[in-house]
């Protein structure tokens, strides 16, 4: 206990549960935060997610926008907790893998270790137990099966679902190798996107504003003549926009803020990537 609060005050991770709902992820999260507190001696661990919020399931899935404005309070409130000090669970569906990638970028830009953990249930065990709720907790079976058939399964091969662990109903929670994973581990180091740097010149800034208003405009024209699932060709990138869906104006321009904001912040000296920076920000976000 004493080596493991050594290494927990170098720095606290962020532990990402994912899963279809009613999968047993509140349960684990619960297991864990009770399992940490009690081998840092103590250490403050927040537990973040959907039940904490007070969210109305059932009116908050059957809306994009709603579910959009869950995510970015969510993501919000984890990056408001996330110190040198505690530790942070986040307790929600997150079965958007672009959603986890931001969650990635999060933990990379403040330098803390994550994991996730997928806890994996049959779509019919989870109905059953969906239906043993309380009735004002309950999905309703049309977002229950919307939500299972739209889950982005995480895959390890990827740096944002690294380290994976994936826990059957029926499983023990490996605890112990979680806490090495996220305590004995160092922190994904950061890169030209994420590291602050100072701003080299007004240039950048007059160029960070103009490739994205280009990009911004030529999907809004390429939409006109374009149906989800075509791929659009933007100036300045060699990478496409992949359009799952209509993107509207507000919508672009809440994502262009974002993007320059966060760019601000940690810019790329390499000018000339600005355009396929901003085309992968977009694929991202909105898949």
């Amino acid at each position: 206990p004493v080596l493991f609060f050594r290494v927990c005050s170098a720095g606290m991770p962020l532990v990402v549960l994912c899963g279809f709902p009613c999968s047993g992820k509140s349960r684990r999260a619960k297991e864990l935060s009770e399992y940490i507190a009690g081998a840092s001696g103590g250490k403050k661990v927040h537990l973040v997610g959907d039940e904490a919020l007070g969210v109305q399931r059932n009116r908050v899935y059957a809306d994009s926008q709603k579910e959009r404005e869950l995510r970015g309070t969510l993501r919000a409130a984890v990056e408001r907790k996330l110190n040198k000090e505690d530790v942070v669970i986040l307790d929600s569906l997150n079965y958007i893998k672009g959603y986890r990638y931001e969650l990635y970028c999060l933990v990379k830009h403040t330098q803390t270790p994550h994991c996730l953990i997928h806890c994996i249930t049959a779509p019919e065990i989870s109905s059953v137990w969906n239906s043993s709720r309380e009735p004002e907790s309950q999905y309703t079976q049309e977002i229950f099966d919307a939500l299972v058939q739209r889950f982005e399964a995480p895959d390890s091969r990827n740096r944002w679902d690294s380290p994976l662990f994936t826990v059957q109903k029926d499983d023990t929670l490996p605890l112990e190798d979680i806490c090495n994973a996220i305590f004995h581990r160092k922190a994904p180091a950061p890169n030209q996107s994420t590291q602050s740097q100072p701003l080299s010149s007004t240039n950048y800034l007059h160029e960070l504003d103009k490739v994205t208003q280009d990009v911004v405009t030529a999907i809004l024209n390429a939409q006109k003549t374009s149906v989800p699932g075509d791929v659009i060709a933007v100036p300045g990138a060699h990478e496409k926009i992949e359009l799952t869906r209509t993107l509207n104006m507000a919508e672009l321009r809440k994502l262009r803020r974002q993007f320059i904001s966060y760019t601000k912040l940690h810019p790329n000296e390499n000018i000339s990537q600005l355009a396929n920076m901003f085309v992968q920000y977009l694929n991202k976000s909105t898949h």
